[in-house]
């Protein structure tokens, strides 16, 4: 063998179809090793949500039931809300039919990653935590967090610094935003949890002095129980926005999802929905 002349590989084609090039022997065995490690790492790729969802005939939500008027679980045991009426029109364009995940607050996020679920709705909050472990669809609303309170009692509760004081009962539910808003901002108030479905009695019957919640969630309850206020609605004492919570790093899923919302806006359907539960602005 003459030094630096090029040998021609011819041997068994496995990988390397094809007879290639090279300066030694030990550079041809190098470089089909690497094609069979490419070939390994691109069959392992996982499968899209958007084609299993198809296969299996099923859409998988999260959802957990306690937070009027996104998502609420009736005494029947079927869910009813704005964001349930969504994941039934997003199953409807896939044709497929809908498997409601009953979730909470605090297993929500672990539900998604163990993939118990497609997609989690209910009026969930955007934030930089969530977003570390799961995606977002593109921005369903914007919202903040105000105080819910007795009509009474309004202009006790209007700032954090009239709330964050030691003898101001603070209610929330476990698990979510409302409970970190209350933790990172309130520290100085007494914080009770409660669950989401019947935590605004414990306002009505003075058991608590103020719920931080959403401005959609305070408005809603306001209209559904006399005697609570919603304070200062347009005046968030922190920004937010809602969107539906996704599997991580499935871009055709979250790329068909965002369409599919896209189109449901700009047609009117989403406004539709939104005006079945509380009153929205009519399209410009």
């Amino acid at each position: 063998m003459t030094p630096g002349k090029p040998i021609h590989y011819t041997g068994p084609h496995s990988h390397c179809t094809s007879p290639i090039s090279m300066t030694t022997p030990k550079s041809t065995m190098i470089f089909c090793g690497l094609l069979a490690m490419a070939g390994a790492v691109q069959a392992q790729e996982p499968v899209s949500h958007l084609d299993t969802v198809q296969q299996q005939g099923q859409l998988r939500v999260c959802t957990t039931g306690d937070y009027k008027p996104y998502t609420f679980k009736r005494p029947d045991g079927g869910f009813e809300g704005i964001d349930i009426a969504m994941a039934q029109s997003l199953a409807d364009s896939l044709g497929v039919k809908v498997e409601w995940v009953q979730t909470t607050w605090k297993t929500l996020m672990p539900d998604m990653q163990a993939d118990k679920c497609d997609i989690g709705v209910g009026g969930i909050s955007v934030t930089l935590e969530r977003q570390k472990k799961a995606f977002f669809s593109n921005t369903l609303d914007v919202d903040g967090k105000i105080p819910l309170v007795r009509c009474a009692d309004q202009s006790k509760y209007q700032t954090t610094d009239q709330i964050n004081q030691p003898n101001v009962r603070l209610v929330e539910p476990a698990g979510g935003t409302n409970e970190a808003f209350v933790h990172a901002f309130l520290p100085k108030a007494q914080l009770a949890l409660h669950d989401n479905v019947t935590i605004f009695e414990q306002l009505l019957d003075n058991k608590a002095d103020v719920m931080i919640t959403d401005a959609s969630e305070a408005l809603y309850q306001q209209k559904l129980k006399p005697g609570l206020c919603a304070v200062n609605p347009s005046q968030f004492m922190q920004y937010g926005e809602k969107a539906y919570l996704l599997p991580r790093d499935d871009i055709s899923w979250k790329l068909y999802v965002d369409q599919w919302l896209h189109l449901s806006k700009v047609t009117g359907k989403y406004q539709k929905v939104l005006s079945e539960w509380i009153a929205v602005p009519a399209a410009q």
